[in-house]
């Protein structure tokens, strides 16, 4: 960590709140858009449902969501001792891609986390599944760890199944931990977006549950356009700060892909881009970051690439963010590819110039979130607006309700 980030250090306390078990919403709503909307611009809140959200965004805003695709990540198995261990599967290790993962027959290796693992270390875990009448030996063999997760290597013996199909069969939804419940088969259609199809997240980009065909279809009456980019999201969403300072704290690396296509129409619509949801926030304003090391018309070394926790906080020197971006385009076209594939591991925190973003549509964060200190660098008096979602029957996290904040 350099100076200047040493000289701002911020306290993980400063970004706690009462959040009482009953305003934790356990379910959604029957209609996603029947939620409601709280919205933040010039420092004013207001309040509407989620069905009218297109009266409050910008004219001529450009609305950018994330497509990732919740997967049935959490794996059960039963040792002949009876012990039950259970394998969350977080991303693939052998091969890297998630679609080749996924699309892989008879083995690949994933990190995990593992619970009960110290009944499990040594030998083989197994099961039978069976999909649509093919039936396979499914195991789970323990590599290594590091820190609190692990490398297991999955083994099947048909090669007409793909571990996609396993999961889907013989895995479950992983829904968040703070629901305290156990999941249900509502929460296979409810914890994804009507737009998921990139498998990949364990977790949903939860800003996005809102939206149904019929807000798409106001929102292109009133001419507000839309893109796509994908980052699948990882547990690490569900972890609180657990340090004493937020600088101490250790961001989780993700991935993303955007196309060529989306980079063009960003470049259409600097000034007036709404991210749906903390996910997207951080990949378009990793973009920028990823444009800033691309040097045009060279080939571009993997590890520029991947932003880092702390970049937007070193001292480097500014570009602007057209030029930034037409880097990527520059990159994209001089190694003849159509979609950006790099990582991110960026801090959005307080003091975070942001680059890209125009307007966020986001839930109401756990205390001590880094989505709660992402919200924070965006409006400045996180308070205020939490304290109005609290004496205003607001319902919070996954299945909570929304805010649209507008700078």
């Amino acid at each position: 960590m350099n100076t200047a980030q040493q000289n701002e250090l911020l306290y993980i306390d400063s970004f706690d709140y009462p959040l009482p078990d009953e305003r934790i919403a356990k379910f959604p709503l029957r209609r996603r858009d029947a939620s409601k909307l709280l919205v933040y611009k010039n420092e004013t809140i207001t309040e509407s449902t989620f069905s009218n959200i297109g009266d409050f965004l910008p004219e001529n805003a450009l609305l950018v969501y994330n497509n990732t695709r919740v997967i049935q990540a959490r794996l059960v198995f039963h040792k002949e001792t009876g012990a039950r261990i259970e394998v969350f599967c977080l991303e693939p290790l052998t091969p890297t891609d998630y679609a080749q993962s996924l699309g892989a027959t008879t083995q690949c290796t994933w990190r995990c986390m593992v619970g009960n693992l110290k009944k499990w270390k040594e030998g083989v875990l197994s099961k039978k599944v069976e999909i649509e009448g093919k039936i396979c030996t499914f195991t789970a063999k323990f590599l290594a760890s590091e820190g609190n997760t692990h490398s297991i290597h999955f083994t099947w013996n048909n090669d007409t199944i793909h571990f996609a199909d396993i999961l889907e069969k013989a895995g479950e939804l992983p829904i968040p931990p703070y629901l305290n419940r156990k999941t249900e088969d509502s929460d296979i259609i409810n914890y994804q977006t009507v737009y998921s199809k990139i498998n990949g997240s364990v977790a949903a980009p939860t800003a996005g549950l809102h939206f149904t065909p019929e807000v798409f279809k106001s929102l292109k009456i009133k001419n507000i356009e839309t893109e796509e980019l994908t980052l699948h999201v990882g547990a690490g969403t569900f972890q609180p700060v657990k340090t004493e300072t937020v600088n101490d704290h250790r961001m989780h690396t993700e991935v993303i892909s955007v196309h060529h296509s989306t980079i063009d129409h960003l470049l259409c619509k600097l000034g007036n881009i709404v991210a749906v949801g903390t996910t997207s926030v951080r990949t378009l304003e990793s973009l920028y970051y990823i444009g800033k090391n691309i040097r045009q018309a060279e080939q571009t070394p993997s590890g520029l690439l991947h932003v880092s926790q702390w970049e937007p906080y070193e001292n480097k020197v500014e570009i602007s963010v057209e030029k930034a971006l037409r880097n990527i385009l520059s990159y994209l076209d001089s190694n003849k590819l159509t979609t950006l594939h790099a990582e991110t591991q960026i801090m959005i925190k307080p003091g975070y110039q942001f680059k890209v973003v125009d307007g966020i549509i986001t839930n109401f964060h756990q205390p001590k979130s880094t989505l709660l200190l992402l919200v924070s660098a965006f409006v400045g008096k996180w308070t205020d607006i939490y304290d109005y979602a609290l004496a205003n029957d607001f319902r919070f996290l996954s299945y909570g309700d929304s805010s649209l904040l507008l700078k």
